[in-house]
């Protein structure tokens, strides 16, 4: 049987599940900064996920897909500029955008993604 390693634990959810050399990680919105523009809770974001990348024993050029959801699709710009400027070159994962209403009203972007240890 091949072991499951769950970070950050909780009674609801892991904010990652490591199994079979792939990380996945839980839909992370910005906690630090809930109400800020897009671009800045985008930045947020993206540094929690490299957090979270970092304690799987992996980082951001690994990616193999990310779902990010926005409250409001002509917000999209502002999101892909934080999100340009963080990726990795050349390392680009698949991507769906989709607008949708999230679990609390002060946060207009949530991103999640799946990444090769």
């Amino acid at each position: 049987m091949t072991d499951i390693v769950r970070l950050e634990s909780g009674p609801r959810m892991s904010q990652a599940v490591i199994h079979r050399g792939v990380v996945y990680l839980a839909g992370q919105v910005a906690s630090d900064a809930p109400g800020a523009a897009v671009a800045q809770q985008t930045r947020s974001i993206l540094r929690r996920i490299d957090t979270l990348l970092t304690a799987a024993g992996t980082d951001k050029s690994r990616m193999l897909s990310a779902r990010v959801w926005l409250t409001d699709l002509r917000r999209l710009d502002e999101m892909n500029g934080a999100w340009v400027e963080w990726v990795s070159p050349g390392n680009t994962p698949t991507r769906v955008v989709v607008e949708a209403k999230l679990a609390a009203p002060q946060y207009t972007v949530e991103i999640s993604v799946i990444a090769a240890c």
